[in-house]
């Protein structure tokens, strides 16, 4: 059976997009080939040492979380904790000098791996805070609770690094709007809705992981939704700085920051994750929109208009 109408899933294999695959950058074009807004087929570790030193002012990494899992072709084995470590140490030390003095790191990672991957980045940055998304949705568990949260570790190179709060402001519904002096304190009043356009906390509930319908879903099995990144974007680079990911994946990282207007450089072993990523990098010069957010302010959940 063939896909419904409104499944929007990008699933292309290698064959077929043969043509966005050969855009991307191989191991053989670099260093002398280094350009910006590409992405480089090949693995991080070989990779990253023939980068240019400090070209990036946003590092966002996806790295394979502690668990076996298959992508695209290439299977990642669950390791012991201390081999984990190890594992994160070495990416992150072919990381760390490719990320200019005064910019940002936004490392994702579980509960389990979150332990071992704040530690390890407190040896390259400085740790700043850690951020807890919500999922919406996960597997249930007889003996355990679900599992509905990632988290995101926050650090810094540097003390000159920047946050524009004012790019990630949420708007939230007023339950119990307050008044002084008959007037509305704190908050607005627009089509008959209360709201306030609050500063973020690093507790996210606002989060719609990618789905069949959306344009930006695509077949990978742990793709990171775009407001996601937009927020670590916008709050933690300025147009046209430079975002690097080194485990691009379906390319949320690379694709967020072409639509906000910023450089990007990416990284991704799998050709399958290649093709996917390159699609939607060319949808990205048509269509900027990203769910959730309208360009000034992010949304609650489902509730800006004509999402």
């Amino acid at each position: 059976m063939g896909k419904s109408e409104r499944n929007r899933t990008i699933d292309t294999d290698p064959e077929s997009g043969a043509a966005y695959l050969s855009a991307c950058l191989a191991e053989r074009d670099l260093p002398a080939g280094f350009a910006l807004d590409r992405l480089a087929r090949g693995d991080a570790f070989a990779l990253m040492p023939l980068l240019p030193r400090g070209f990036a002012d946003l590092l966002i990494a996806d790295p394979p979380y502690n668990m076996t899992k298959n992508y695209g072709g290439d299977p990642f084995t669950k390791r012991s904790a201390a081999e984990y470590e190890e594992y994160t140490r070495a990416w992150l030390a072919l990381a760390a000098p490719l990320v200019k003095e005064g910019g940002s790191v936004y490392v994702c990672c579980d509960w389990q791996s979150g332990l071992i991957v704040g530690s390890v980045l407190s040896e390259f940055f400085t740790i700043k805070n850690r951020i807890t998304w919500q999922r919406e949705k996960g597997r249930g568990a007889l003996r355990n609770w679900k599992n509905g949260m990632e988290d995101i570790w926050f650090a810094t190179k540097g003390e000159g690094y920047t946050f524009d709060l004012a790019a990630v402001k949420q708007r939230r519904r007023v339950i119990a709007p307050y008044r002084e002096g008959g007037k509305p304190k704190g908050w607005r009043q627009s089509g008959g809705k209360k709201f306030r356009d609050t500063c973020p906390s690093n507790f996210w509930d606002d989060i719609t992981v990618p789905f069949w319908s959306m344009p930006e879903n695509t077949a990978h099995p742990t793709q990171k939704p775009e407001k996601l990144f937009a927020k670590l974007i916008l709050a933690s680079s300025a147009a046209g700085e430079t975002v690097f990911d080194p485990f691009a994946g379906s390319g949320t990282a690379l694709v967020t920051a072409k639509k906000l207007g910023r450089r990007y450089f990416g990284i991704e072993r799998s050709e399958r994750y290649c093709v996917w990523a390159q699609q939607r990098l060319e949808r990205a010069e048509e269509d900027k929109r990203i769910q959730g957010y309208d360009g000034k302010v992010f949304y609650e959940r489902n509730t800006l208009p004509g999402t």
